[in-house]
């Protein structure tokens, strides 16, 4: 290289590395100074949480000093300081979001001597909050301790309550095996991305849980106490007793509420919920609730009383706000809305305007819940279930604004820390509801993995929740994430006992291992129909066993067995660092719908259990003919002639189907997730619809329909009547579609409600599977 060249380009690096080295402000050095105005059980939770955060990350031991002061110094102050040890705390004229309820700011300045770093709060919470902001955007590593120079960052939060509830009952997945101190570290973790509430569920029995390590009545006032050390509100879950009417019911229901509130040290809020559980009508449940808010403000002045219309049907709710608006009781706080409510924009407008509306979003269920994951393969909702980790960030952001916009707030419902990454994101959205999601998931990773992790595991998060969009078989995100979190894997050992590192890790490998044991469990089925189309010729009873050998292959020869193993690994490192119950048998899972992943992750991805049933019912059939239409209609089941369609209602792959289910409730679940049902009966939706385009406009179908119950159908919005119409799962109605329904070769197919909302859905009409047949 030409000598001259050489020389230029040396200069440029000096002055690039020089220029580097002004724009960052080393804090490795710094001292930590705080405002006397602060109360002094909140400076040393402040300082604490401070240098103790610092420390996990840095090894280093910033001290704490108003008077012998270093030339770096970290300040935190109140927006209402005028100095702090002769230190003027910067003011401005202009955007002073620093002095909005629980808003803060984050400045560096520079002052002859000083290096200054504020972190200036309205409120002491607003201290926290600032600190947490620096904890979650600052260079850290051993030894390193840095932030920009051009530091300047200020916010309040748009919406007043943002919670997350962690009741201690034995329903939750993981926190019901957690000490005092681990509650501790997790709540302040919590607040310093941005909460100010947390929810419990008291009430519980010691032996409820065999997790329990601490007294559930002592756990209760411990969580207050917390809450009181962070300034966050302790807000509580507690159903009336589920009949009032019963002689005593509301006496002993008021007595053991109070006995609660005499023993905790910090109470804000107490919901009731009218429904899920408890079917009391309102004009008993509301002069039971004014009883209680009488005993509440007892202990608890500046509590509220909260409750929400879960379950409640149109006479019910009503009668609710025609109690509101003739007695305008001032006891009452305000609204929640939750799942089975009514719908949230309508709670809005009819609710006054004096009452708040608290929302109160199920984040931490994926099926049979308030916010299904949409578009989801069937083979993740049979194996996963409800409550496997669900980083959703995108997902949940788009629900955030579709309907927080109707609240003042919200606390999340949660059973478990599978969810951690969407609270996170639903506490940042209730600071910013535009906030850049790509930006939260980099500051959690930053936080919890440090800087060096931070892009990969963010790019990480994000390919988890693809891995969940659509189609499973062909998907090639799947294949790419579990590379991807490999490779973070492999470089970073020292990460291997962080619980959220874990989880995410797992759900690597678990995705891609039903990949591949869906894509070889469906061609086993696939070649097994093929095996069955010789019965004619090879013998009913020999092709029949033929192909149940090959369809078991799937258990005698099992697939991608070292993916497997590897999500049993991490099963058990996740019950040791964070007491996470992903089995029943193994791990003491409250329930197969509570986070047991493990006890399904082989449940069958094909009809192999189905067929095994069907050919035990073929064997006693009398005829030979009657045999091998049986098997016939059973290997062309999906598959119908050229010129005909089929498809399975609620399936990712549905090419036809145009509706959406709400809840996800069409999603089958009997037996504790073993039903030996055909995989498409156990998809449906209660009225879907499905459109078609390429139908012959010269010819005359019949629209087939299994499912459950009715079928109140229609074509092209005419009432077709059936001429077959059998009413159980994997029976069948016949609807004869006229050529002059479809001369434009298009058709629409919608159904009717039936009049069963007396019914609990599980015994509703429902609609599984659908063939439009050419004649």
């Amino acid at each position: 290289m030409n000598k001259k060249i050489l020389f230029f380009v040396i200069i440029i690096q000096l002055l690039s590395c020089n220029k580097q080295v002004n724009n960052t402000l080393d804090l490795s050095k710094a001292t930590v100074l705080i405002s006397p105005a602060i109360n002094s059980n909140f400076q040393k939770t402040a300082t604490t949480v401070l240098t103790e955060e610092i420390k996990k990350r840095t090894q280093l031991n910033l001290t704490l000093s108003d008077k012998k002061l270093s030339k770096t110094i970290i300040a935190l102050a109140l927006s209402t300081d005028k100095n702090i040890a002769n230190l003027k705390v910067p003011q401005r004229d202009y955007d002073n979001v620093e002095f909005k309820k629980e808003g803060y700011r984050l400045v560096y300045e520079n002052k002859v001597d000083k290096n200054i770093l504020w972190i200036i709060g309205a409120d002491k919470r607003a201290i926290l909050y600032g600190i947490g902001k620096l904890l979650r955007t600052a260079n850290m590593s051993e030894g390193q301790f840095s932030v920009a120079s051009t530091l300047d960052i200020s916010e309040a939060p748009q919406y007043e309550l943002r919670g997350h509830q962690f009741g201690y009952r034995n329903t939750a997945n993981s926190w019901d095996s957690w000490t005092i101190e681990q509650f501790d570290q997790h709540f302040r973790e919590q607040v310093l991305f941005g909460a100010n509430s947390f929810e419990n569920i008291p009430f519980q029995k010691p032996n409820s849980s065999v997790h329990f390590k601490v007294d559930p009545q002592k756990m209760e006032v411990e969580l207050s106490k917390i809450c009181d050390k962070y300034d966050a509100e302790y807000w509580v879950w507690t159903p009336a007793p589920k009949d009032l009417t019963i002689e005593n019911a509301p006496e002993e229901g008021l007595k053991e509420q109070e006995e609660f509130y005499a023993r905790v040290p910090r109470l804000d809020g107490v919901f009731v919920p009218g429904g899920d559980p408890g079917d009391n009508h309102p004009s008993v449940l509301m002069p039971y609730l004014e009883k209680l808010s009488t005993l509440l403000k007892k202990h608890h002045p500046d509590a509220g009383i909260w409750v929400s219309l879960q379950g409640f049907e149109e006479e019910k709710v009503d009668y609710f706000f025609n109690y509101l608006n003739e007695n305008k009781p001032e006891w009452l706080r305000g609204l929640v809305y939750g799942p089975s409510s009514p719908p949230i924009q309508l709670e809005r407008e009819l609710l006054s305007k004096e009452y708040k509306h608290r929302f109160y979003p199920d984040i931490t269920h994926t099926v049979r819940c308030h916010y299904p994951v949409d578009n989801w393969d069937q083979a993740f909702a049979l194996t996963l279930g409800r409550e496997p980790s669900n980083p959703q960030p995108k997902y949940y952001a788009k629900l955030f604004n579709q309907d927080s916009q109707y609240t003042d707030g919200f606390i999340t419902y949660s059973d478990g820390s599978h969810d951690d990454i969407n609270k996170v994101v639903w506490s940042q959205l209730g600071w910013n509801p535009n906030v850049d999601i790509n930006n939260t998931v980099l500051e959690y990773c930053r936080f919890y993995f440090g800087n060096n992790v931070a892009e990969g595991a963010t790019i990480g998060v994000f390919s988890l929740e693809k891995n969940w969009d659509g189609p499973l078989i062909g998907n090639g995100i799947v294949k790419e994430t579990l590379s991807l979190w490999q490779q973070l894997e492999t470089e970073n050992p020292q990460l291997q006992d962080n619980w959220r590192w874990q989880q995410l890790i797992m759900r690597a490998y678990y995705d891609a291992y039903i990949q591949d044991r869906l894509t070889y469990e469906k061609n086993l089925e696939v070649e097994a129909y093929k095996i069955l189309a010789h019965a004619k010729n090879k013998g009913i009873e020999q092709t029949m066993l033929e192909a149940l050998v090959h369809l078991q292959k799937a258990d005698s020869l099992p697939v991608a067995q070292d993916l497997k193993n590897k999500v049993f690994e991490y099963a058990e490192a996740l019950f040791k660092s964070v007491g996470a119950q992903t089995s029943v048998p193994k791990y003491n899972a409250s329930g197969f719908e509570r986070g047991a992943i493990l006890d399904l992750i082989d449940y069958p991805l094909n009809n192999r259990w189905w067929l095994e049933d069907e050919f035990k019912k073929i064997e006693t059939l009398k005829t030979e003919e009657e045999k091998l239409a049986r098997i016939k209609f059973l290997r062309t089941y999906d598959n119908p002639s050229e010129g005909s369609f089929y498809d399975n209602i609620s399936s990712a792959d549905a090419k036809h189907v145009t509706s959406k289910t709400d809840d996800a409730i069409d999603f089958l679940w009997e037996k504790d997730g073993l039903s030996r049902k055909r995989l498409s009966t156990q998809l449906f939706q209660f009225t879907p619809e499905l459109e078609y385009d390429e139908l012959d406009s010269n010819s005359n179908y019949i629209i087939r329909v299994s499912g459950y119950g009715e079928a109140l159908l229609r074509a092209n919005g005419e009432r077709l009547k059936p001429t077959n119409y059998e009413k159980d799962f994997e029976q069948f109605k016949e609807f004869p579609l006229s050529k002059e329904l479809i001369k434009d070769g298009k058709l629409k197919i919608t159904f009717d409600k039936p009049d069963e909302e007396h019914l609990n859905w599980r015994k509703q009409s429902r609609v599984t599977d659908v063939w439009v047949l050419k004649e």
